[in-house]
């Protein structure tokens, strides 16, 4: 076999041919293993190099030998624009792999929405958009990318670069909506009991973690490398993977699902803070309660101290709060992170009030105590001795408390893929890489993920973030490296990307694309996957690139 197998659908390489050892100053290179049987066929797509017998699927699964021949398994996706509302949909090709394990073909994936046809016109190639999942790697990288393919965009000549990306250093960011305690910054969050990540600074209704990233995957053990990376495929496939986190919390995450904390699965995201809640509805609570506390973790509210409360007039309730007074009405720290009221540790909420003032309170005062999603509120009215005796609570007060849990959005986990494409793939693109990242900080190309925007971050590099509900179904694979594989596309002017030193010899139109063997036959649809109704990504050529 030669020193490196030509994968499916790689583009040829025309490799010189070496003198014999003994010649001046030359000497041939030996093959990287003699000793391979001659049925087995070397996998160069990663750096692990597999040895594939007749049959069989390499450790990724992701190429297979099919009669001496190495084929990719997962199908190429391609994008199809809809002229209607010019939302891309997904359009898979499969190749098939043979009788590989019992299976006679490429599985197909599932269709959500009803199949409609195509008419097979190739030749609106502003019309169709090759992704890279599925489009193969182009290790060891001095082959120029799978796929660099021509069209046209609004009438101007347009070229993508497409390629699977081998990401060692990549990390998924998760956002998940509760006020639950989840666990403490820096806390470590494992998997199959490895750690995988910690947990990092929280956002507005939300806790966030960060998991994966170089060290995790290769500075630890091999089963924390291995756990890392299985966890990372999981959530970014939006597959449902249970985390602990050490003095915390169990979670279940799910990229577009609410995340199940302790069992429990979460409901509403908070409105606000309890600041903010008293803010947004003072007015509304005006006249029906004479104070109003809203207990958060974070900010705890107190309506009549509180700059909206004093606008309306209000009368000083003399109330008095636990916590650390920061502004008038505002108070931090009125008792722990935990899974009770608002955020916090505590059961009932009139744990929190210290007492009250004589002569500011009285009796027959009416006090709301609510959480800041509605989910928890109480109704008391200060008795002859100023002790708050729970009573039912009145219509109209309802009607508002039930308003705070109307304007609390549904509690969601987002996971967001975060990669560092600054390696090697970028001889795929060029034989000068600093062009290429020049000319994405100059917004000369626009990059996505599977046909989904991506946010490229500033400073150096090619740092990507994207939306991976905005993906394809099971765009990511693995490599045991260990290491992700994520599509990635390069989208640019043709004229810009000759300029960049792009390998123009071989761009090819779509319909050489779709007739190279990396499609098979002649690459006639199998089926029709349509994007979710309610995340419509633009369409990637021509659109503004996403940069920081």
């Amino acid at each position: 076999m030669t020193e490196h197998t030509k994968t499916d659908g790689l583009p040829g390489m025309d490799v010189p041919v070496l003198p014999e050892q003994g010649a001046p100053g030359l000497t041939k290179s030996p093959l990287r293993n003699d000793r391979m049987s001659a049925a087995k066929m070397e996998c160069n797509a990663c750096p692990v190099l597999c040895q594939i017998s007749e049959g069989r699927t390499g450790a990724c699964d992701r190429y297979a030998n099919r009669g001496g021949t190495l084929v990719r398994v997962d199908p190429v996706l391609l994008l199809r624009r809809e002229l209607a509302n010019d939302a891309p949909a997904l359009v898979p090709f499969v190749r098939p792999c043979g009788e590989l394990e019992g299976e006679s073909e490429t599985p197909a994936r599932e269709t959500a929405l009803p199949v409609r046809d195509w008419d097979g016109d190739l030749l609106l190639a502003d019309k169709i958009f090759v992704t890279g999942v599925g489009a193969s790697t182009t290790y060891p990288d001095y082959k120029p990318a799978p796929f660099i393919v021509a069209s046209k965009a609004r009438g101007v000549d347009m070229v993508t670069v497409v390629t699977e990306g081998i990401f060692s250093y990549c990390s998924v960011k998760v956002k998940i909506d509760t006020d639950r305690f989840l666990g403490s910054e820096q806390a470590n969050v494992r998997y199959k009991g490895e750690v995988v990540g910690h947990v990092t600074t929280a956002e507005y209704g939300s806790q966030m973690l960060s998991l994966g990233g170089v060290h995790h995957l290769t500075g630890g053990s091999k089963k924390e490398g291995r756990m890392t990376l299985e966890v990372m495929q999981h959530l970014c496939n939006k597959q449902a993977t249970e985390c602990t986190i050490d003095g915390g919390s169990s979670l279940v995450i799910q990229a577009g699902k609410a995340p199940i904390v302790n069992g429990v699965h979460e409901q509403r995201m908070r409105v606000g803070c309890g600041s903010a809640t008293v803010g947004i509805f003072a007015r509304q609570l005006h006249g029906l309660a004479d104070e109003v506390v809203v207990v958060d973790d974070h900010i705890t509210g107190v309506l009549t101290e509180h700059q909206a409360g004093r606008c309306l007039a209000m009368q000083p309730s003399g109330i008095q709060m636990r916590g650390r007074k920061s502004t008038p009405g505002r108070y931090f720290q009125v008792a722990n992170p935990g899974n009770g009221w608002g955020g916090t540790d505590i059961a009932n909420p009139l744990s929190i009030i210290e007492g009250w003032e004589p002569g500011a309170a009285r009796p027959g005062l009416r006090l709301l105590m609510t959480s800041t999603t509605g989910e928890q509120a109480q109704w008391y009215v200060l008795d002859e001795a100023l002790q708050p005796v729970q009573q039912s609570m009145p219509a109209a007060v309802r009607k508002v408390v039930e308003r705070i849990g109307e304007n609390c959005e549904p509690s969601l986990c987002t996971v967001l893929f975060l990669g560092g494409a600054g390696g090697s793939l970028r001889a795929g693109v060029t034989e000068n890489p600093i062009l290429l990242t020049r000319a994405i900080k100059r917004a000369l190309v626009n990059v996505t993920c599977g046909g989904a925007p991506a946010y490229v971050w500033p400073g150096g590099g090619i740092t990507v973030m994207a939306d991976v509900l905005r993906m394809p179904d099971n765009s990511f694979g693995t490599v045991p490296t260990p290491a992700i594989v994520a599509p990635i596309e390069f989208n640019m002017c043709l004229a810009d990307y000759a300029a960049l030193g792009g390998h123009m010899e071989h761009v090819m139109t779509l319909e050489q694309a779709l007739a190279r063997g990396a499609w098979q036959d002649d690459g006639a649809p199998t089926q029709r996957q349509w994007c979710r109704p309610d995340i419509s990504n633009a369409w990637p050529l021509g659109e503004q690139p996403m940069l920081g």
